[in-house]
């Protein structure tokens, strides 16, 4: 995706914590500019699979004989900031589960 359009979404989670309305999202730079909650994919996990494709491909198999895969590891980050500035508070359970904790 184009620098731009991230630029602009980062900005969006800006303007909505500001505007108190909450919001999750799926990439760790939103969580980072100011969003509530990140819940997606693990951003190096799917780099780290790939790297026993190639080593597969390398060894003869056929790239069309490899099975697709979906993303197994998942990362929960919690802007603590943000979560005070909207007026929430966070369970300890919740926090405790968090990879990250942005505070």
């Amino acid at each position: 995706m184009p620098r731009v359009i991230w630029h602009s979404s980062s900005r969006r989670s800006v303007r909505l914590a500001r505007h108190r309305l909450p919001a999750v999202y799926a990439l760790p730079l939103f969580a980072n500019d100011g969003g509530l909650i990140c819940y997606g994919p693990d951003s190096i996990d799917p780099y780290r699979r790939a790297a026993g494709y190639v080593d597969r491909i390398l060894k003869g198999e056929k790239p069309a004989d490899l099975p697709v895969q979906q993303p197994t590891k998942f990362e929960l980050i919690i802007n603590l900031k943000t979560a005070k500035a909207l007026g929430i508070d966070m369970p300890p359970s919740v926090l405790a589960r968090a990879d990250a904790v942005i505070e």
